[in-house]
């Protein structure tokens, strides 16, 4: 069949994941479950540390900002995957696909920086304790939160400009349940090599340079826990870095998992990316809350004040 080139259509077709039909309706279920939870844990966090101030500290500063990254990816693909889950209608207009395109790719990346500015929080608290306040002052806090915030703003745009440029063929239809810059350059007739290229020098910043951050960080605190006289002490050390260990392992895990394994497993990358859109967003509030001694104070404070 030729492939006729045209010009980027008004809507797409998004596939979702209708080879697998009995696994919509209990998928449903899981997708409204996770959305309500994100949006009621991940807006908890933002406002506690708003009206307590014991919980205006660094850690709970990016702990916040990690909680708008959740919110902002869940709210621009959840609702689309719910649309499409619940009803016929498996199309998405092309404004709705460019933001979900343009909002995934810079959310994703800044997450990554975001995640090696909370190791260098932990590092500095376990390993120069005497100087955090010092170390981490307010405005190096907003500073470090905006490197997290704007390394991917230009480079998103850039490639989500060019992929709207690329010509595409006879078809509009993702084999996937929302908009991503690479599923769409598959769809393109021409050359596509520009699009690849920037696709990977934009994301050696954070697919490289971000992990070895965490990894020289917890190297370094590791070294600190070690020399700790009492094991009670190193245990108490431990501890207040093994939220963001754990968030940070379930981050960069299944990515790495995901990148060494063949590029022609859609499947795998699909269910991959649903971890990442729909559970990720719910575990996070709960990892850094649930065992979190200072998070259920502050709600206690405020349950007893009404």
């Amino acid at each position: 069949m030729e492939r006729r080139n045209v010009s980027f259509p008004n809507t797409f077709v998004l596939l979702g994941f209708s080879e697998f039909p009995w696994l919509e309706r209990p998928l449903s279920a899981v997708v409204l479950v996770s959305y309500l939870l994100t949006l009621v844990g991940n807006s908890s966090i933002i406002l506690l540390s708003l009206v307590d101030p014991r919980l205006q500290t660094p850690m709970y500063f990016f702990l916040d900002n990690l909680s708008l990254l959740d919110l902002s990816v869940t709210c621009a693909i959840v609702p689309q995957l719910l649309a499409k889950l619940w009803g016929p209608d498996e199309t998405i207009a092309a404004w709705g696909c460019i933001i979900q395109a343009y909002v995934f790719s810079w959310a994703a990346c800044t997450e990554c920086i975001l995640l090696a500015m909370m190791a260098i929080d932990r590092y500095v608290a376990i390993c120069r304790p005497l100087q955090y306040t010092l170390i981490m002052r307010p405005w190096v806090c907003v500073q470090m939160a905006a490197v997290s915030w704007s390394s991917r703003l230009a480079n998103a745009l850039l490639q989500t400009t060019l992929t709207l440029q690329l010509p595409l063929c006879g078809h509009h239809t993702l084999d996937h349940f929302f908009c991503e810059v690479p599923v769409l350059i598959k769809l393109a007739c021409g050359d596509t090599s520009a699009n690849e290229l920037i696709l990977a020098i934009g994301a050696i910043p954070f697919s490289g340079v971000a992990p070895l951050l965490v990894v020289i960080s917890y190297t370094l605190i590791c070294r600190a826990v070690l020399k700790l006289p009492s094991f009670e002490g190193r245990l108490k050390a431990l501890s207040t870095c093994s939220s963001h260990l754990l968030v940070v392992t379930m981050y960069f895990g299944p990515a790495i998992y995901v990148y060494l394994q063949p590029p022609e497993n859609h499947t795998q990358a699909k269910f991959m990316s649903f971890f990442y859109c729909v559970i990720t967003p719910v575990l996070n509030p709960l990892i850094y809350t649930l065992r979190n001694k200072d998070v259920k104070m502050a709600w206690k404070r405020i349950l007893q004040s009404q």
